[in-house]
């Protein structure tokens, strides 16, 4: 029980944070900057990691627990309690901040700007299979842990919140983005955040396992 309150913390502290970034960067006209925005979000994964790492793995990410569970580091029986308390964890970060900023509309969702839908479907799968790609690569089993792999992740997520958060709000997180469009009532193209994230993480395991011979696809403890 203890790596699913790991999940829910984690993805709520990440989502509190994350589009808590979104919604001051708003209120206050600016004053986090897109760069912040950015940096928040892959400073929060970072240190995320790093506390809870050892407890749950740190996905905070059903596409992430998919891709684990894809590359059979993830038992199935654990699937759907790491999915189910990620979106908890998300939903209840947005309440908090609906309540807190109630003037807001978005609380922070992620929508496609000066792109189609299409388009961002493309570019948030892309953006999962490279983040997907990263962490298979520093994990061990289910678990993102390690010196380097907090660095690792919260930079790529960073990275990538900079130059694609302006046009589709670099999610790479179905529950990220969830969360505060159910809140918001903002639903439109949400189905692009739903589906493109699981399959950029799929296609990054596919990678993983043909560079290295299936040597990053097997059940750890």
């Amino acid at each position: 029980m203890n790596k699913y309150f790991s999940e829910y913390l984690g993805t709520f502290f990440l989502v509190f944070a994350g589009t808590g970034a979104i919604v001051i960067n708003d209120v206050s006209g600016g004053a986090i900057t897109h760069l912040g925005i950015a940096l928040t979000f892959g400073l929060i994964v970072m240190v995320m990691i790093y506390a809870l790492g050892d407890i749950s793995g740190a996905h905070f990410n059903p596409a992430v627990s998919v891709g684990f569970w894809i590359a059979k580091r993830l038992p199935s029986k654990e699937l759907f309690f790491f999915i189910l308390s990620q979106i908890a964890g998300a939903l209840t970060a947005s309440i908090f901040l609906k309540i807190v900023f109630p003037q807001h509309e978005t609380v922070g969702t992620t929508l496609p700007q000066h792109i189609s839908a299409g388009s961002d479907f493309i570019l948030e799968m892309i953006l999962t299979f490279l983040l997907m790609f990263v962490i298979i690569h520093v994990s061990e089993g289910s678990k993102e842990k390690g010196l380097m792999a907090g660095i690792a992740i919260g930079g790529t997520v960073g990275l990538e919140a900079i130059f694609a958060g302006p046009v589709t709000g670099a999610s790479m997180n179905p529950a990220r983005s969830f969360a505060p469009a159910i809140i918001s009532g903002h639903l439109e193209c949400l189905w692009v955040y739903l589906t493109a994230p699981f399959l950029g993480a799929a296609l990054a395991i596919f990678s993983c396992c043909f560079l290295k011979q299936g040597a990053c696809c097997r059940l750890k403890s």
